[in-house]
């Protein structure tokens, strides 16, 4: 390691002690993550990591200072500094940079990959690229979103400081002339040297502490990434495609389930109460990344999200939810933690979706085990998973449910053609069943559907008692519900440009009538929707317009939230969202196919 400690005729310079441990918020836009599969860390522009849950996703958070929690780990130039960054293609490996009076400095972030479920290392290391660096390094860790209190440290005589907060214990190494203030925190000033690095690796839970040899640790990590994520030359983005797939890889544990997001209580809207928790798996979501890494190759995303849904099927059955923890048990309910929250947002852990009944996610499911079927991988797991879904499906589309936009329970439309559309399309494979049966179920739906939700106008209304439009609805005709070029495909295609589209950005639905952006955001999902429509019937520039607004709306990490601003050109709701960042993907492969 080619770094000293900063000094003067004084000796050693400290850092100020009893400072505040906390950077701040930043704008969504501006986090980058850090993803092992087992966990996910944001880093924002001044080096800070204000979260990470540990051990898992869902669990409590030992950095928490984003929802005003305490926990940071911040690597920031000491002086003044511009701010930029990048990750290396293909990867989850972030570097930050910063273009100081002096030069210019990078700090390499990285959770080492593999993870490991029960060992977290998070790995930082600071290069000097041109002149000398000086960086101001605190860390302070703090288990259970903070409730754990100040940390208790001890340092070895190799100079690196075990750490233990609540039940977890950590192992610090690289920061050997660090001091601890007197809030707990160690913090230290490192000059490296022009052309120099200095590592620093935190080692959390676990129970074999020896420090590891960053070099190893990161060439093990690149080398994995490199493998595990696809080119997509073929694609129309093949960045974006890449890194759209870095990111649901990272947000996946392996052999298991893939988080909706990796964070809690982001808002959608500014003190609107629109906060939730999406550190769980939504079979919904999983499914349209399921289909997105299907579109071409059957990507091992695919077999994963396969693999997590039909255990759940399998083990549920007719107690199928919504959602589950990425180990396959339920969702805890919602409760606040006591803390101040984003700005503009909560506290709120837990999700309420446990007592919901999602009918579309029913249909989604048979979509993806369509394309599974598509690339001749279904086992007998799965078709038995088949049967069981298509029984429900049978037993339940009469019944209300929350739909996939999960306000309350009503008789959605987009609930019903979802479930056309996964009948039709697993209908075209040997599941065991008579298709004549399936495809049978699907026609009684349509009619139904049809008699109850479309308008005079001939567009489909979101529920038979609202006559307005609905973004979901763009998706069935793309997925095989009926023709894209069917006259209520065409209408409704018609109606949300009209009714729900603002500056190149579309909207769920009107709420309450309010003008566009009053109540909520546009989102993303749905102008990548609203792209893949326009490609189904043949007008591809308009396609490709609609695609590149929406991937346009990332700062300089790529990341996309569920919705978007117009307005104030910000991210809204929790980050990064697995649903958004699969609809790029797919959309990126198919544009590059054509019309089909």
């Amino acid at each position: 390691m080619n770094a000293t400690p900063m000094t003067s005729v004084e000796g050693r310079l400290r850092a100020p002690t009893g400072s505040p441990t906390t950077h701040g918020p930043q704008v969504l836009r501006d986090y980058a993550l850090l993803a092992d599969g087992y966990r996910g860390a944001l880093v924002g522009p001044r080096g800070e990591i204000p979260w990470l849950c540990a051990p898992s996703w869902d669990s409590g958070a030992i950095f928490s200072d984003l929802v005003g929690g305490l926990g940071i780990y911040a690597v920031t130039p000491a002086g003044r500094s511009v701010w930029g960054g990048y990750y290396e293609p293909g990867t989850l490996i972030w570097r930050s940079r910063w273009v100081t009076g002096g030069g210019v400095i990078e700090c390499r972030d990285a959770l080492a990959y593999p993870g490991r479920s029960e060992l977290i290392t998070l790995l930082r290391r600071i290069e000097a690229i041109d002149g000398d660096a000086d960086v101001d390094v605190l860390l302070q860790l703090s288990a259970d979103f903070g409730q754990a209190g100040r940390q208790h440290v001890q340092r070895l005589d190799c100079g690196d400081w075990l750490i233990r907060t609540g039940a977890i214990c950590c192992r610090w190494s690289g920061g050997d002339d660090a001091d601890v203030d007197d809030t707990g925190a160690l913090r230290t000033r490192l000059r490296i040297r022009a052309g120099g690095r200095h590592d620093l690796v935190l080692q959390i839970g676990g129970r074999d502490h020896s420090a590891p040899d960053p070099d190893v640790v990161w060439r093990e990590t690149e080398t994995t990434w490199h493998a595990a994520v696809p080119s997509f030359d073929r694609s129309v983005a093949p960045r974006d495609s890449a890194h759209a797939y870095a990111v649901l890889r990272g947000m996946t544990v392996p052999g298991g389930g893939m988080v909706a997001a990796a964070t809690l209580g982001l808002p959608e809207r500014a003190e609107a109460g629109r906060n939730f928790d999406y550190r769980y798996v939504w079979l919904r979501d999983q499914a349209y990344a399921g289909m997105a890494t299907g579109v071409d190759a059957p990507l091992e995303l695919m077999n994963e999200t396969l693999t997590f849904t039909t255990a759940r099927v399998l083990e549920r059955g007719d107690r199928l939810a919504p959602a589950y923890r990425v180990d396959g048990s339920d969702v805890p309910d919602e409760t606040t933690l006591g803390l101040s929250g984003y700005p503009g947002g909560s506290d709120v852990v837990g999700n309420w979706v446990n007592g919901q009944f999602q009918l579309d996610t029913y249909g989604e499911m048979l979509q993806l085990y369509a394309t599974a079927a598509y690339h001749d991988h279904l086992q007998c797991d799965d078709q038995r998973a088949i049967e069981i879904l298509l029984g429900l499906i049978q037993r339940r589309w009469r019944e209300p449910d929350s739909g996939i936009w999960e306000i309350g329970s009503a008789w959605w439309t987009h609930s019903r053609l979802a479930c056309v559309a996964g009948l039709r399309t697993i209908a075209l494979w040997d599941t065991g069943v008579e298709p004549e049966w399936i495809t049978g179920l699907a026609d009684a739906i349509m009619e139904e559907t049809t008699r109850r939700c479309l308008g005079s106008n001939g567009v489909w209304r979101q529920r038979p008692d609202v006559a307005g439009v609905d973004a979901a609805l763009l998706l069935p005709p793309v997925r095989g519900a009926l023709s894209p070029f069917d006259p209520r495909s065409l209408a409704t295609l018609r109606a949300v440009e009209e009714q729900l589209v603002d500056d190149g950005y579309v909207f769920r639905y009107r709420v309450d009538n309010k003008p566009l952006g009053e109540a909520e955001g546009a989102f993303l999902m749905c102008g990548f929707a609203l792209s893949l429509a326009h490609l189904q019937v043949g007008r591809t520039a308009e396609a490709f317009r609609w695609f590149e607004r929406q991937r346009a709306a990332c700062g300089s990490p790529g990341l996309l939230s569920e919705e978007y601003d117009v307005v104030q050109r910000q991210l809204r709701g929790n980050l990064p969202q697995a649903f958004t960042h699969a609809l790029l993907l797919e959309c990126s492969q198919r544009l590059a196919k054509g019309p089909q």
